[in-house]
């Protein structure tokens, strides 16, 4: 069970990195420094960039529920 959880949390933190990623950069922070301030065509629709955002919450809420599940099991 505990070997679950592990692959669990390294397949959800692995998703993670890359839905944070792939979030357009508001500008001013460490985005504009590697190059996501530069407008692009490549940015999609409001539709697209909500549906991202629910899934990097989805995402979230599970690596931080297998977190806990891990936390449990080997206290």
């Amino acid at each position: 069970m505990v070997m679950g959880f592990s692959i669990a949390l390294i397949v959800f933190s692995a998703l993670l990195m890359l839905l944070v990623l792939m979030h357009k950069g508001k500008g001013g922070g460490l985005s504009d420094m590697f190059g996501g301030g530069m407008q692009s065509s490549v940015g999609g629709s409001s539709v697209a960039e909500r549906n991202l955002d629910r899934i990097t919450v989805v995402i979230g809420l599970l690596w931080f529920a297998c977190i806990m599940a891990l936390g449990i099991l080997l206290k």
